[in-house]
C-alpha cells in the first residue's frame, strides 16, 4: 500500500496506549459495523480493550444478518456505560450526526460523509469515498492484516450497501477495496446477508405507504404514520425509487418523539442532502449525500405537535416545506 495509507496508520495509531480501554461508537448500519469491526481488529493486541458501541438499537433484518453472521458483540450505548472507557472512536459518522457524538470529544473519526467541520484528535474524513469500509479496508492492509472472511464479507456487504452495488458516485479506491475483499470473502454468507432485507411485521407499514402515496412531478411522497423503528422508512423510500418516472422518493414517518423523513433520488442533478438541509435544517439535524439523505426532528422542535395525531395534516406539512425549498 501507499505512504500516505502508512502515514494514516501511524497517525492513528499513535493515539493510543496499551492500557487503554477504547469504546468505538457508531450509528449502526452495515458500513459503521463492518467499519467498526476493522477499526477493532487493527487495535488487537495494542490496548487493553476495545468495545463495540451503538446508540441506536439494531432492527433491520440485514444489519441484524450481518451481526450475526460477523457474530459481532455491540453493546447500547448510554452515558453511565462511557465512564468505563478513555478513548473514545467515532467511525462512519461525525460529531454533527447526533446530539449523542456532540457532547464528547474523540480520540479518532473516520468517515466519509460530507465533512462537518470539526477535528477530535485523529480525523480522517474522505468525502469522495463511496463507504468507509473502503477505507479501513486500506488501512488493515497498510497494517498487513489480512482481514478473516467473516470481515472481509462484512466489509465487502458493507461498499455494495453504501454504494448502492456501485450505482451510487465512488472512487477507484472503493473498486479495489471490493476486488481485494471479494477474493477473501465467504460468498454464501454474503448471500444470506443481501436476501435477509425485510421482516412480515413491516409490511403493514409499506401499506400504509402504498395507501397514502402522492406523486407529484416525479416526486412520491408517503407520510407512514408511527413506525417500530426509522429503518422501515429506508426500505420503503428505496422501495418506492423502482416506480417508473419517479425521480425522488421521500417517505416520513414519527418514531418516538420525532418526525423522520427520508430521501431517495435518481441522482441526476440533484442533491438530497442539500434539500434536506434547506427543508427541514431550521428545525432539527438534516443532510446526506446528493443521493440520499435523512432528517429528524422534535416535534416541538419543528411546531407540529399539535398535528402529530393527523398523519394527513403532518404529510401536507413534509410536501409544503419540501416544495417551498425547491430542488
Amino acid at each position: 500500500m501507499g505512504t500516505k495509507n502508512k502515514e494514516r496508520l501511524a497517525a492513528f495509531y499513535s493515539r493510543f496506549n496499551w492500557d487503554d480501554r477504547v469504546v468505538i461508537l457508531i450509528n449502526a448500519d452495515p458500513d459503521a459495523i463492518a467499519s467498526a469491526v476493522a477499526v477493532k481488529r487493527l487495535l488487537w493486541r495494542r490496548v487493553s480493550q476495545v468495545t463495540l458501541a451503538a446508540i441506536n438499537t439494531i432492527k433491520r433484518p440485514d444489519n441484524l444478518a450481518l451481526v450475526r453472521y460477523m457474530k459481532v458483540d455491540i453493546k447500547s450505548c448510554s452515558q453511565s456505560f462511557l465512564e468505563e472507557f478513555n478513548r473514545f472512536v467515532l467511525v462512519d459518522s461525525q460529531p454533527h450526526h447526533s446530539e449523542f457524538f456532540e457532547k464528547l470529544r474523540f480520540d479518532a473519526i473516520i468517515d466519509h460523509h460530507p465533512d462537518g467541520g470539526r477535528r477530535d484528535g485523529y480525523t480522517d474524513i474522505r468525502v469522495e469515498y463511496g463507504a468507509t469500509a473502503s477505507m479501513m479496508t486500506e488501512y488493515l492492509r497498510a497494517a498487513r492484516i489480512k482481514p478473516s472472511s467473516r470481515l472481509a464479507t462484512g466489509l465487502l456487504y458493507a461498499i455494495k450497501t453504501d454504494t448502492n452495488n456501485f450505482e451510487r458516485k465512488t472512487e477507484m479506491e472503493d473498486v479495489r477495496a471490493f476486488q481485494y475483499l471479494y477474493r477473501l470473502c465467504n460468498v454464501h454468507m454474503l448471500q444470506k446477508m443481501e436476501q435477509a432485507e425485510l421482516k412480515a411485521s413491516f409490511l403493514k407499514y409499506f401499506q400504509r405507504a402504498l395507501d397514502r402515496r402522492k406523486i407529484k412531478r416525479g416526486r412520491i411522497f408517503a407520510h407512514v404514520g408511527n413506525v417500530s423503528t426509522p429503518d422501515v422508512l429506508v426500505l420503503i423510500a428505496d422501495f418506492f425509487m423502482k416506480v417508473d418516472q419517479v425521480s425522488w422518493s421521500i417517505v416520513s414517518g414519527m418514531f418516538g418523539k420525532k418526525l423522520v423523513v427520508i430521501f431517495r433520488n435518481d441522482g441526476v442533478k440533484k442533491n438530497a442532502g442539500r434539500l434536506a438541509q434547506r427543508s427541514f435544517g431550521n428545525f432539527g439535524s438534516a443532510g446526506g449525500h446528493r443521493d440520499m439523505a435523512r432528517a429528524e426532528m422534535g416535534l416541538s422542535d419543528s411546531g407540529i405537535e399539535a398535528m402529530s395525531a393527523d398523519d394527513e395534516k403532518i404529510q401536507r406539512w413534509v410536501i409544503r416545506q419540501i416544495e417551498k425549498r425547491g430542488e
